[in-house]
C-alpha cells in the first residue's frame, strides 16, 4: 500500500504525465460546458468526470486527488455556478479521486473493479458528503433530498461503471501501441 502511494506522487516528477493531466484538464472543462444535463437543481449529470478517471487510472490516488482539487478550482473560477466557492466540493473530489485511484491505479482493468469504484464513489462520496453539503448550503433536510440523490445514482450505477469500462479499455489499448511507450519512460 505505501509503494502504490509513494508510485503515485513520483507520477508527477514524469513531464509527459504532466502534460498528459493538462489535456485531460482541458478535455475536462470542454466536457463540463458541452454535456451537463441539470435534471433538478441538485441532480445533475455530465462526463466532465470521465478525464480525472483516466488520470486516477493512469497516475493514482494522490494525482488523482491533487488533479481533482485543482481541477474543481479552475472549473469555478471559469464558470462560478450558484454562488460563492465552497470547499468541501473540492474535498468531495479529492475523496473520489483517491477512492479511483486505489481500486484502478495500476491493476487490470476489470469490470467488477470499476463497478466497486464506482459504488464506494456514489455512496461515500454523491449521497453521503454531496448531500451534506447540498444540505448544509440550501439548509434542506438531509433525510428529505437524499432519497432522489439514491435513486438517480442507482440508476446510474450500472450506466457509470460500463462508460468507464470502455473508456478506461480504450485508454489502455492506447497505451500499449509502441508510441507511447518511448514517453512513459522514466
Amino acid at each position: 500500500m505505501q509503494k502504490l502511494y509513494s508510485d503515485s506522487f513520483k507520477e508527477l516528477k514524469v513531464t509527459h504525465n504532466l502534460v498528459l493531466c493538462g489535456l485531460m484538464a482541458a478535455l475536462a472543462v470542454v466536457l463540463n460546458y458541452t454535456t451537463s444535463i441539470f435534471i433538478t437543481p441538485n441532480i445533475r449529470i455530465g462526463f466532465s468526470g470521465l478525464p480525472n478517471r483516466v488520470v486516477e487510472y493512469l497516475f493514482g490516488p494522490w494525482v488523482g486527488a491533487l488533479f481533482g482539487a485543482m481541477l474543481d478550482i479552475l472549473k469555478y473560477l471559469l464558470k462560478p455556478d450558484g454562488g460563492a466557492f465552497f470547499f468541501g466540493y473540492t474535498f468531495n473530489v479529492m475523496v473520489a479521486g483517491v477512492i479511483y485511484g486505489f481500486v484502478l491505479y495500476k491493476k487490470p482493468v476489470r469490470i467488477w473493479r470499476i463497478f466497486v469504484a464506482e459504488l464506494l464513489t456514489k455512496t461515500i462520496v454523491n449521497c453521503g458528503l454531496n448531500t451534506l453539503w447540498i444540505a448544509v448550503l440550501n439548509g434542506n433536510a438531509f433525510l428529505a433530498i437524499l432519497p432522489p440523490r439514491v435513486l438517480k445514482n442507482v440508476i446510474m450505477l450500472p450506466i457509470d461503471t460500463v462508460i468507464l469500462f470502455f473508456t478506461l479499455t480504450f485508454v489502455s489499448k492506447l497505451l500499449n501501441m509502441p508510441e507511447f511507450h518511448r514517453y512513459r519512460q522514466r
